[in-house]
C-alpha cells in the first residue's frame, strides 16, 4: 500500500466506520498498526493533497518547499503527507449530525417560520448601505503607503467631521421673531415644516390656534415679505438665505392665507378672469370661479401691471395674462394671441413677494407691488417687480400665482386644517349651541318665579332698566372706594381697554394700515388706537373689502355720566370693552361686524 492510496482509503471511509486503529505501511514496508486520523483531520488532508496535485500539474507551477508546522495538526501522520504540498484555502466542511440533531433543526426551523414578521425599527443600522463596518471585499483597493480610510455613514458620528447629514439626525436652529422685537430660538429636525413650527410655538406661547397662524419670510435689505405655505421646509428656505444676510422668520397671523377659499369672488374680479375660448360666455362668473378652485385646468388672469424694466429705473405698463405654464405679456395691446404673447416668467422655481416699500426703494409708481423672486436669486438686479393699480387687483395676482405654483397642495393644506378643526370640535363634552336671536325671550326675574314677557314695551322698560342697573354696578366695582359719587368713571373704567388686545394704544395711521395689511386683508380685521388729532378720542381701524377705513369714537357726558359711542351719541357705551363687544354682534353704521382683532404675541 503506497501513500496516496493510504490516503485516500483514510479519507474516503465513512465517519462512523473508521477505527480506533488501522493497519498502514512502516518505514521497512511492513503492515504496523497506527492511530487513525481523525474526520476532520483526513478530510484536510485529503483537500491538500488533491489541491497539491492540482497546482503541480498546472504548467509554469513550481513547488513550494513545505514550512515547519503546516501539518502541525495531523500529529503523527505528517510523515504520511507529499513532501513540497503547498497549503491550499480554508474549505468549508459540513459537520455530520445525528438524525436526533437533523430533527431538532428541522424544529427549530418551523418554529421560527410560524413567528410573525416584524419589520426591523433600526434599518439605517442593519442595512448594508448605510452601516458604518466595511467587509473585506467591499473595501477599496488602497494604494501602497496610504492610511485606511473608513467611510462613515450619514448621521454616524465621524471622528474627523462630526456629525453626518442623515435627516433623520441633521438638526436645526431657528430663530422666530414677533412683531414687538422679541424672538425665541427652537431645535428642529431638517424636515419639519411651517406648520409643524407654528404649533409648536403656538403650545409654548399658549396662544388660541384658529388656523391663521403663518411663518412669514422677511428680505430687508430687498424690502420683500412672504408667508411661508404649511407644507414648505422651514430649513430648506432657511437654506436659500446668504451666510451674512440678516433675513427673518417672523411669527404672526395671517387671516388672509385661506380666506380665497371661503370666498372667491372678492378675490377673484370679474373683469380680471378671463373666459375660455370654448365657453364663449355662457359660463357665469361664479360657475368659473368654482372651477378655477376645483379643477385641474385654470382660468387666465388677465390685466394691466407697471413693471419694471431690467437694467433700468424707469416702468413700463403692459398687459399680461397669467396661465399654468407662467406669466405672459402681449407685444400689441392686448391681444391673446399666440404670436402675440411673449413669456416673462416662471413659477415652478420661483417665489411670490410682496414689495414693502415700493416707492423708496424700487421708484415704483405705486404702493401695490409684488415681486417674482427666483429661489437662487440675491440681488434687487434679479428680481422681476410689478405694480398694481389697486389693492384688489394685486391680490388677485398673487393669489392666482400661488394657485399655479403649488396646485393642489394649497387646497390639501386647507383640507387638514379644516379637518383638523372638526375633529377638535368632537373632542369637544359640551359644544356650543348655535342660538340664533329668534329663540331668545324676555324674562322677568323680580319675583320668586320667572316669567316670560309677552308684551314688547314692558320687555324694553325692563332691558333699559336691567342696563341701567348693570353699568351702576360696574362703576361701584371700579370706582374708588369710599367716593361720594360712585358713578363717576374712574381712571380704572376710563384705561381698562387698555388690557385688551385689540388695543394698540398711540400708533398713526400709517402703522395701523401697516398692521392690518400684515395681518390679512379680511373684512373684519379691526384695531382700536388712540387718536392722534384728538386726544380725547379713539379710533377703529377696520378692513372691509380689501380697503381700511377709520371711524372716530368720541367721548360724550350725560348726567355727570362719561360714555363712549360711534354714532353721535345715539349708541353709548360705558367703555370701550362694551363697544366692541356689541359692533362683534351687530353690525350698526360700520359695513361689517368686527371679527377678526390684529394682535400680537410676545414670544
Amino acid at each position: 500500500m503506497n501513500t496516496a492510496e493510504s490516503t485516500g482509503s483514510t479519507s474516503s471511509s465513512p465517519a462512523d466506520s473508521v477505527p480506533l486503529l488501522q493497519p498502514c505501511a512502516g518505514p521497512d514496508g511492513r503492515e504496523t498498526l497506527a492511530h487513525a486520523l481523525p474526520p476532520i483531520a483526513a478530510a484536510a488532508a485529503a483537500a491538500t493533497a488533491a489541491s497539491s496535485a492540482v497546482t503541480a500539474s498546472r504548467p509554469g507551477m513550481s513547488r513550494v518547499a513545505p514550512q515547519p508546522g503546516d501539518a502541525r495538526e495531523l500529529g503523527d501522520t505528517s510523515s504520511l503527507l507529499h513532501q513540497g504540498v503547498r497549503r491550499s484555502q480554508p474549505v468549508h466542511i459540513r459537520a455530520v449530525r445525528t438524525p436526533l440533531d437533523r430533527r431538532a433543526n428541522e424544529e427549530e426551523e418551523l418554529q421560527a417560520a410560524s413567528w410573525p414578521n416584524i419589520p426591523n425599527p433600526f434599518p439605517e443600522l442593519t442595512s448594508p448601505a448605510g452601516s458604518p463596518v466595511l467587509t473585506g471585499t467591499s473595501l477599496p483597493p488602497r494604494q501602497p503607503g496610504a492610511k485606511p480610510q473608513v467611510a462613515w455613514s450619514p448621521g454616524s458620528w465621524n471622528p474627523n467631521g462630526g456629525l453626518g447629514t442623515s435627516p433623520l439626525l441633521d438638526v436645526k436652529v431657528v430663530k422666530l421673531f414677533s412683531e414687538d422685537g422679541t424672538s425665541r430660538s427652537l431645535e428642529i429636525p431638517a424636515g419639519t415644516s411651517a406648520r409643524d413650527v407654528c404649533q409648536s410655538l403656538i403650545l409654548k406661547n399658549n396662544c388660541v390656534d384658529d388656523n391663521s397662524w403663518a411663518l412669514i419670510e422677511h428680505l430687508p435689505h430687498l424690502s420683500l415679505e412672504r408667508t411661508l405655505e404649511d407644507h414648505e421646509l422651514v430649513a430648506q428656505v432657511q437654506s436659500t438665505w446668504g451666510i451674512d444676510c440678516d433675513n427673518k422668520l417672523f411669527f404672526r397671523k395671517n387671516y388672509a392665507k385661506y380666506e380665497f377659499f371661503k370666498n372667491p369672488l372678492q378675490f377673484f374680479p370679474e373683469h380680471m378672469v378671463s373666459m375660455p375660448y370654448e365657453s364663449n360666455g355662457s359660463i357665469p362668473h361664479s360657475q368659473l370661479i368654482q372651477n378655477f378652485m376645483n379643477s385641474s385646468s385654470c382660468p387666465e388672469i388677465q390685466g394691466y401691471l407697471h413693471v419694471k424694466e431690467p437694467g433700468r429705473k424707469s416702468w413700463k405698463k403692459l398687459y399680461f395674462f397669467l396661465r399654468r405654464s407662467g406669466l405672459y405679456f402681449s407685444t400689441k395691446g392686448t391681444s391673446r394671441e399666440p404670436r402675440h404673447l411673449q413669456c416673462y416668467a416662471e413659477l415652478s422655481d420661483s417665489g411670490v413677494y410682496t414689495v414693502l416699500s415700493g416707492r423708496k426703494m424700487y421708484g415704483a409708481p405705486t404702493d401695490f407691488g409684488f415681486c417674482i423672486k427666483s429661489n437662487r436669486a440675491s440681488s434687487a438686479k434679479e428680481l422681476k417687480l410689478f405694480c398694481a393699480e389697486e389693492e384688489a387687483s394685486r391680490t388677485c395676482w398673487m393669489t392666482a400665482m400661488r394657485l399655479f405654483k403649488h396646485s393642489v397642495q394649497l387646497f390639501q393644506n386647507y383640507r387638514l386644517l379644516q379637518q383638523r378643526r372638526n375633529h377638535l370640535g368632537q373632542l369637544n363634552v359640551t359644544p356650543m349651541r348655535n342660538i340664533s336671536e329668534n329663540t331668545l325671550v324676555a324674562m322677568d326675574f323680580s319675583g320668586r318665579k320667572g316669567r316670560i314677557i309677552e308684551n314688547p314695551a314692558e320687555a324694553q322698560t325692563v332691558a333699559v332698566e336691567e342696563g341701567q342697573a348693570w353699568r351702576r354696578r360696574g362703576c361701584q366695582r371700579l370706582g374708588v372706594v369710599g367716593s361720594p359719587s360712585p358713578c363717576q368713571p374712574s381712571a380704572m373704567s376710563i384705561a381698562i381697554h387698555k388690557t385688551q388686545p385689540w388695543f394698540h394704544g398711540r400708533i398713526p395711521r400709517e402703522e395701523a394700515h401697516r398692521i392690518i395689511s400684515q395681518q390679512g386683508l379680511v373684512d373684519g380685521l379691526f384695531l382700536l388706537r388712540d387718536s392722534q388729532s384728538n386726544p380725547r378720542t379713539f379710533v377703529l381701524s377696520l378692513c372691509h373689502h380689501q380697503k381700511i377705513k377709520h371711524f372716530q369714537i368720541l367721548l360724550f357726558e350725560e348726567d355727570s355720566k362719561m360714555f363712549f359711542s360711534l354714532d353721535d351719541g345715539n349708541t353709548k357705551f360705558s367703555d370701550l370693552i362694551q363697544l366692541v363687544e356689541f359692533y362683534q354682534l351687530n353690525r350698526g353704521i360700520l359695513p361689517c361686524k368686527l371679527k377678526h382683532h390684529c394682535s400680537h404675541v410676545v414670544l
